[in-house]
């Protein structure tokens, strides 16, 4: 069907770049620390890797990006320090993981307790092939245990593009097909591991403020959304443990 529809599709691609609104990269720190109600020595620690949501794309400040905001509710749910680093960069893959961030991860890091590894929707619009999104996801994590060595890592799934709102149909649907194909990448590759967790991501397509502006990044809300689900799949899985 894509490639039948392969002139309709290229013509909107380059249109909706064209017209959608380019958003920065949110400002502030990329790290920093959330403290729970009450005081504690307890410490844990968070990095995220991952495309432009990691980076703060869609929101002004890192603070209400995806990493700070799982790491307040990690925080608040466990009683616990959480210290968190964001390694995020605009239109990155998972090529553009492996030879740009991953030599970011600085070799003195201290032990990590958990790592969020957030792409897809970049080598979605690339039209990737499972296959090399395959390889190249084994290669990522593979890379991320021998560099960080965390106790876990939650491998988040390929976002729902035929959901946003700046897509047109039919690039939209074709979009999210194959965005889907990838996800399944994804939750296949995490069976081979038992240190990773599969964390599909959803929300509900009729509200709008989830959405940035652009209608292709999340808002500091839909990443407020984003962060309690992968709380409870953690939860879950931790006390599961």
């Amino acid at each position: 069907m894509a490639f039948s529809l392969y002139p309709v599709l290229a013509w909107q691609g380059k249109r909706t770049r064209k017209l959608t609104p380019r958003l920065a990269q949110a400002a502030g720190p990329n790290f920093g620390i959330c403290r729970p109600a009450v005081r504690t020595p307890s410490l844990f620690r968070l990095l995220s890797i991952g495309e432009s949501p990691v980076a703060g794309v869609g929101v002004e400040h890192l603070d209400d990006a995806i990493t700070a905001q799982f790491a307040r509710a990690l925080a608040l749910r466990f009683d616990t320090n959480v210290e968190w680093q964001a390694l995020g960069q605009n239109g990155a893959d998972l090529a553009a993981a492996l030879s740009d961030l991953l030599p970011k991860i600085p070799p003195c890091l201290p032990p990590v307790d958990l790592v969020l590894l957030a792409f897809g929707v970049n080598d979605t619009t690339a039209f990737r092939s499972v296959g090399r999104y395959r390889r190249e996801l084994h290669r990522v994590l593979d890379n991320i245990l021998l560099r960080v060595k965390p106790q876990q890592i939650i491998l988040s799934g390929v976002p729902p593009m035929h959901a946003f709102p700046a897509l047109p149909q039919p690039l939209r649907s074709v979009l999210g097909i194959k965005a889907a194909a990838l996800d399944q990448v994804a939750l296949d590759v995490a069976d081979h591991y038992p240190q990773v967790i599969y964390a599909p991501m959803h929300f509900n397509v009729l509200d709008p403020t989830l959405m940035a502006h652009d209608g292709y990044h999340p808002s500091a809300k839909g990443a407020q959304l984003w962060a309690s689900q992968l709380l409870r799949i953690f939860e879950k899985k931790w006390c599961d443990k």
